[in-house]
């Protein structure tokens, strides 16, 4: 009820009741003033007030319509902007206001046209700019798939392919010196079977990278436990395994962290010849660090780091520059390699 009261309707009405009551309060100062001052006979205290009564019901009624009447147009139009507005905020940027007058509230329906049409504009720029985001990620998609096929084609032509040509070469002459030279052919299996294993040990490296890289909603010290886990049942390594909670790392930090162990893992797969790995994952003040460290044989990082198939190093590089850290590699050949991640959380 009282937010009726307060409707643009009820405003006029008022208005004109408090001009009323001024009037008849002015009127009543001048007809006393005349009654004091002249002393007319006809002009008695009771006419005066028998005026005012009679002024103030007519002119009361009166109000009450006159403001009925005057403020049917403009709420009409004010609900006709109401309406626009509604229909705006639900998303039909197309809609317009017609109003052919020449007062204020018209040129405020021209000023509510003009932001609609910027809205339009500003939605379908968006629209636009979704368009090529969906466009550019798609494509990025199928770039990164069809880099990391080449990748993969590469590492099978130049490491397990050529270990199976050479298994075949060499199993082809066993047999051929298995009756005339079987100490010869014995020299040959053992052969066979050292590089099946390295064989072996290379596709697990490469089974490695295709595993999915994503956590699932899991942590990263969890996600880290179950790769190792996995890699316990399909490796001789020995993991000596130090993982703490970080529960101050976001998501995307998370996976990228977990993407540089899995990297290096497979490295070490692949090229340390290492027979122990030691992982581990702390809370260094402000920083969250990486430690992985085996006892393979090493290699010159200088030289390594020049070489095009380095790409691994880089690319692990190149995950911890983008979350702020630093990378540091440290390997001598016939020792070991170990390589070190501190990401600022922070």
């Amino acid at each position: 009820m009282l937010k009726k009261l307060n409707s643009i309707r009820y405003s006029y009405i008022k208005t004109n009741v408090r001009t009323l009551f001024l009037n008849a309060i002015l009127l009543l100062g001048i007809l006393l003033s005349v009654h004091v001052l002249l002393e007319p006979i006809w002009l008695s205290v009771q006419a005066i007030f028998m005026f005012l009564l009679i002024y103030i019901i007519l002119h009361l009624i009166t109000s009450i319509f006159v403001g009925f009447q005057d403020s049917k147009e403009i709420k009409d139009r004010m609900d006709y902007l109401s309406l626009f507005i509604t229909m705006v905020a639900n998303g039909n940027y197309k809609a317009k206001i017609v109003d052919n007058s020449n007062d204020e509230i018209a040129r405020i329906g021209k000023d509510l046209n003009e932001l609609t049409d910027k809205m339009y504009a500003q939605v379908k720029s968006l629209q636009r700019m979704a368009d090529e985001k969906a466009e550019l990620a798609e494509g990025s998609s199928r770039a990164a798939a069809m880099e990391e096929r080449q990748r993969l084609a590469r590492d099978l032509h130049d490491a397990v392919s050529q270990q199976l040509f050479a298994l075949t070469m060499m199993s082809k002459a066993g047999v051929k010196m298995f009756d005339k030279k079987p100490e010869v052919a014995r020299d040959k299996i053992v052969e066979v079977s050292q590089i099946a294993q390295q064989a072996q040990t290379e596709m697990r490296a490469l089974l490695l990278h295709l595993r999915p890289v994503h956590l699932s909603g899991e942590s990263l010290g969890s996600g880290v436990e179950k790769l190792i886990e996995e890699l316990k049942s399909r490796t001789q390594l020995v993991f000596n395994v130090h993982i703490e909670e970080t529960k101050q790392l976001s998501k995307s930090m998370e996976e990228h962290l977990f993407r540089i162990i899995q990297e290096a893992l497979s490295n070490t797969l692949r090229h340390a010849e290492a027979s122990e790995v030691t992982i581990e994952l702390f809370t260094k003040g402000m920083d969250v660090a990486v430690n992985i460290q085996d006892n393979g044989k090493g290699f010159d990082t200088k030289v390594v780091q020049q070489r095009k198939t380095s790409l691994g190093l880089k690319t692990m590089q190149e995950r911890c520059e983008e979350l702020g850290g630093t990378f540091t590699v440290r390997a001598s050949a016939g020792i070991g390699t170990q390589i070190g991640l501190r990401i600022p959380t922070k």
